[in-house]
């Protein structure tokens, strides 16, 4: 057995034992739902014991994860996302999930001079949210315009028309969109929010 093969193992056995204790179970009851003795799941996670394939796949349905999220490995590049800068009209974005994930997260920082206000509203299904990081944002929702501040928070339905820009000076946020808010906001044709 390889070292990375060793340290995957670990990684497999430190997964199992942290699963079962997240859900407040007992080796006994997780040996119940596996159809593993107590006994050869304790050797299994305390190392005494190696993992078969044949007792991973029970494990991960009682456990109810995957076999691929019990044993993938674990690297830097799983966990480490360096956002690139996207500019765009006033608008500095910051995508701080992968692409392709189901809720997008997003830093944006806005300027004087991002489009916002009536005829920049979008619609689309769904709902968003968003907090202030630093300064102030002027949400515009149909008719109204509301100041959201440092430390603030929004969330609204995206049926309304809405558009989101700086009040007074820069304005950062951090936003979360779901598939649709995503292609609306982030990959649409003129860049604005």
């Amino acid at each position: 057995m390889t070292q990375e093969e060793m340290d995957l193992e670990a990684v497999v056995r430190r997964r199992i034992r942290g699963l079962r204790l997240a859900r407040g179970w007992s080796l006994d009851a997780l040996a119940a739902r596996c159809h593993l003795s107590a006994s050869t799941l304790s050797r299994i996670e305390t190392g005494h014991r190696r993992i078969a394939l044949d007792q991973l796949v029970p494990l991960a349905r009682a456990l109810d994860t995957t076999l691929d999220q019990l044993v993938e490995p674990v690297e830097d590049e799983d966990v480490i996302i360096r956002p690139r800068a996207e500019r765009a009209a006033g608008t500095t974005t910051w995508m701080l999930t992968r692409e392709g994930a189901l809720v997008t997260a997003a830093k944006m920082r806005f300027t004087a001079d991002r489009p916002s206000g009536p005829g920049h509203q979008r619609v689309h299904p769904g709902r968003e949210w968003f907090t202030v990081l630093a300064g102030t944002v002027r949400l515009h929702l149909g008719e109204r315009t509301i100041l959201v501040r440092e430390g603030e928070a929004a969330e609204f339905s995206t049926m309304v028309p809405h558009s989101v820009g700086a009040h007074e000076g820069p304005a950062e946020i951090l936003s979360i969109f779901d598939r649709d808010g995503e292609r609306a906001h982030l990959h649409g044709a003129d860049g604005h929010r």
